[in-house]
């Protein structure tokens, strides 16, 4: 049986169904929910997940994923507030087209686009994933050493400007990941004589309380009434044959710049969509109506902030680094499934490729069909009061965390960890480094002393591919304080010379 029909044939298990609808109905739940992210639902999704088989596990969380990125549209649309950070971009237009009595245009317009979006990622995943695993498979310790070590600093270098910070919380990260037993030779260390830890610090409870209940603590604590509110005139919903024609090109190009920004690592929907948004600007024929209720500024931004989830899942599975936050999340529940994200996953799962491009498929079509029902009552969603919401989450983050293992202790960490996590907000720490470390420090560990064992250091620097992706790992932590730097110099002197048209005055 190849391959494509096995892949696909696993999704006829009514199970999985079920759990793709449940995953559909919580992702869109997530997203309209402004400041509960993709990544904190999958990570309190995750502690539920793990009592399921690998299929319908990955069934819930890849379609939270999915579907929070067409539920965050519309609140960004509705009251200009961003779901999750992947629609910061849809707030440019999309509230401002609400203003104007088309918000039920940009709704539709947005979930369309969003749609589109993720089936050029879908289809990215099916054509490029198996064969860069193929490719990432010719990879020794070395390589692998390397990789891991492109997939920390490439999540660092883009912790919003904050390379400093995203370097400490990467070192927080292995340090973390060095607790339990020694990679090569299974030696306890750091356990403090703790049982529980001989295994390593549970990290699907240290991911729960970084991103769950770090965030409900946060926001309890800095909460505020927002004055703004909710958009209910709609105007019309379906596009017309000129809007549609007027949508043709951003999505082109929304398409093109979200796959390729989802195949870099680190960088996600939020990115992709300010990119998207700037170069359809820079293609319309009426620039000058971006920013103030374009369709073609929203068809951009969300088709590009979508297409990025294929690319990002591609990453992950095929070289083992996380695409975004959200899959370096997935990650954990996958390894407890026993999926190692990495080169030889497809080799030994060809079939897994398929499956996920099913559930993805599955989703989106599922979601699109919510995001069409004109729901005016996600209006009256948006002025439920938030302290039920943050009751709801901690009580979830508590059972299923201890659902994982029926441990009392992994609730412990998982608490600590949300206290970590806060520390870590209020000091302007990113937490995705963290993760990082905490899951890839392992096996960053354990390939470079098979390394050094094989041939000493001369192994790593006499590698051309291990260098190559070192050298790419250095420019990623490098360059960007260096291009500000330079930018601020550049900035400083153009503020103390004369205008030219000013020393012209003072000439006699």
């Amino acid at each position: 049986m190849s391959p494509l029909i096995e892949g696909f044939g696993a999704l006829l298990d009514p199970t999985v169904a079920l759990c793709i609808a449940a995953g559909a109905v919580l992702g869109m739940l997530v997203g309209a929910f402004p400041g509960v992210t993709a990544t904190m639902a999958v990570a309190l999704a995750s502690g539920f997940t793990l009592s399921l088989d690998p299929i319908p596990g990955l069934a819930v969380l890849l379609t939270i994923y999915v579907a929070a990125n067409f539920g965050d549209r519309v609140p960004a649309i509705l009251i200009n507030t961003p779901g999750t950070p992947a629609s910061i971009a849809t707030t440019f237009d999309g509230y401002a087209m609400a203003k104007q009595g088309r918000a039920g245009l940009a709704l539709t317009a947005s979930a369309f686009a969003s749609a589109w979006g993720t089936l050029v990622g879908i289809a990215l995943l099916m054509v490029a994933a198996i064969p860069l695993s193929q490719l990432a498979l010719n990879f020794g310790p070395a390589e692998m050493f390397a990789l891991v070590v492109f997939g920390l600093t490439m999540m660092i270098g883009v912790s919003g400007g904050k390379i400093t910070k995203g370097l400490m919380a990467g070192v927080l990260g292995l340090l973390l990941g060095a607790v339990g037993r020694d990679p090569i030779t299974g030696v306890a260390r750091f356990t403090f004589g703790v049982p529980e830890l001989s295994e390593g610090i549970p990290f699907i409870a240290a991911i729960i309380g970084l991103f769950g209940i770090a965030e409900v603590l946060d926001q309890i604590l800095t909460h505020r009434r927002s004055g703004v509110t909710p958009i209910t005139q709609f105007g019309k919903w379906l596009p017309t044959r000129k809007d549609w024609r007027t949508m043709l090109k951003p999505l082109a190009v929304g398409s093109g710049v979200g796959g390729v920004v989802g195949v870099v690592p680190a960088t996600g929907g939020d990115i992709a969509g300010i990119l998207g948004w700037d170069q359809a600007r820079r293609a319309s024929k009426t620039p000058e109506e971006f920013g103030k209720g374009s369709l073609e500024g929203i068809t951009a931004a969300d088709t590009s902030s979508n297409a990025t989830l294929g690319g990002s899942v591609t990453t992950t599975l095929a070289l083992g680094i996380p695409g975004d936050s959200v899959m370096a999340v997935m990650i954990g529940s996958m390894v407890v499934w026993g999926i190692q994200p990495g080169p030889s996953l497809f080799a030994n799962q060809p079939d897994l490729v398929y499956s996920i491009a099913g559930i993805m498929l599955i989703a989106t079509v599922l979601t699109l069909g919510i995001s069409l029902l004109r729901m005016r009552g996600v209006v009256k969603l948006l002025d439920l009061p938030r302290h039920f919401l943050w009751a709801v989450i901690l009580v979830f983050c508590m059972v299923g965390t201890y659902a994982i293992s029926n441990n009392i202790f992994d609730v412990g960490i998982m608490l600590a960890f949300g206290l970590v996590g806060l520390f870590l907000r209020r000091f302007g720490i990113p937490a995705g480094p963290v993760v990082l470390g905490l899951i890839l420090g392992k096996l960053a560990e354990g390939n470079l002393r098979r390394s050094l064992e094989i041939g000493g250091v001369s192994n790593i620097l006499t590698s051309p591919l291990a260098m190559t992706i070192l050298t790419i790992s250095v420019l990623a932590l490098v360059v960007p304080p260096l291009r500000e730097s330079w930018k601020r110099r550049r900035a400083r002197t153009r503020a103390t010379q004369p205008d030219t048209a000013d020393r012209d005055t003072l000439t006699p």
